[in-house]
């Protein structure tokens, strides 16, 4: 399956913010996007979410196929951990809570509200939610916000186990999260306002 985009063009409101976006990826592998703040990652996140439609281009991909992470975490603060998980595993149609729980280390805190939880534990419950969703494409925004070093290595090891099955990965982030066969793409080449100047969008280096 992978992702496709040609020509893209996506806006915020009634304000054009990106345009030209060409880019492939494929079965299991990962694009970062890069780019100063405000040069349109978020948008362009949505756009291929299908919360934004795109203002022009086309979209290879089923957006009924996108797992979307953003800023916000998503609880209900009223129920538990636990019950947070079981709640997105029934609306996913998964069964299994614990192998969720178990990739970010969340036994402890199934029977704590998410109200209770640390800034660090409400993005691991978040994020945790991605493992159930058996969707083939992630688009993760900012996701590492408020995790420390050895829960960024938690997460990272769930985008490899994503992408050894066959998951694809598109992740705004400005930390190294060691995803050796990554390419990264610097999204500032094609904001609206750039100057037109042709570079290959793709940094020559992979993450390390």
């Amino acid at each position: 399956m992978g992702i496709s985009v040609s020509n893209l063009a996506c806006e915020r409101g009634s304000t054009r913010i990106l345009e030209g976006v060409d880019f492939d990826v494929p079965d299991g592998q990962a694009l970062i996007l890069r780019g100063p703040n405000g040069a349109g990652k978020t948008t362009l996140l949505r756009c291929l979410a299908g919360l934004t439609p795109p203002a022009g281009g086309t979209l290879t991909h089923d957006t009924d196929d996108v797992a979307y992470a953003a800023h916000a975490d998503g609880l209900k603060a009223q129920l538990t951990a636990g019950e947070n998980l079981r709640f997105w595993a029934r609306v996913y149609g998964s069964g299994d809570i614990a192998p969720a729980a178990d990739a970010f280390r969340l036994h402890d805190l199934v029977d704590r509200p998410a109200q209770y939880l640390s800034a660090g534990q409400k993005r691991r419950l978040a994020l945790a939610r991605l493992t159930l969703t058996n969707r083939p494409i992630w688009c993760l925004d900012e996701p590492t916000v408020s995790l420390d070093a050895q829960n960024v290595g938690r997460f990272a090891d769930a985008v490899r186990a994503h992408m050894a099955g066959g998951g694809v990965a598109l992740i705004a982030t400005h930390i190294d999260l060691g995803l050796d066969t990554a390419r990264v793409l610097d999204i500032s080449q094609f904001t609206a306002s750039a100057d037109g100047t042709e570079h290959d969008p793709f940094l020559d280096e992979a993450l390390s």
